[in-house]
């Protein structure tokens, strides 16, 4: 019996790699954006038992991968393969949170945050309530 090697990201990776990668495409990684990774990280049930070290290599294989011309293509089709369905909407919520984090969106925030809606395959209803969810959270 051959053993299978174990995935090169977790589920929780992948989670973190969409924060991060919303917050780095505006190529303006702020505060603000970077608290609300770390307080997803600590506080949600689905972080439970993730190790927060990998925080480093997780953020430092999406910035690798935007620095090559297929790079968004690649991170996707890591989170395709490593994140299960059932947190697709889970994966677009924090993304949404991060992008509102600082209080404005930019355009390549906006291109993204529909990019992955389309990949993680999110119903256009229900993008709509997790959106205006994380505006209701972040607005001042």
């Amino acid at each position: 019996m051959t053993q299978q090697a174990p995935h090169p990201m977790t589920p929780q990776d992948c989670l973190v790699a969409i924060m991060v990668a919303v917050s780095a495409s505006d190529e303006n990684i702020r505060t603000a954006e970077l608290v609300k990774i770390q307080a997803a990280v600590n506080m949600l049930p689905v972080f439970a038992d993730y190790d927060i070290d990998r925080i480093n290599f997780v953020s430092q294989t999406v910035f690798d991968l935007f620095e090559q011309e297929d790079g968004l293509d690649a991170l996707f089709g890591l989170i395709r393969d490593n994140l299960p369905e059932r947190l697709n909407e889970t994966a677009y919520a924090l993304a949404c949170d991060v992008a509102a984090a600082d209080g404005s969106l930019a355009d390549t925030e906006l291109r993204l945050l529909e990019e992955i809606r389309y990949e993680l395959n999110v119903e256009r209803l229900h993008a709509a309530a997790i959106e205006r969810g994380a505006r209701a959270r972040h607005t001042v």
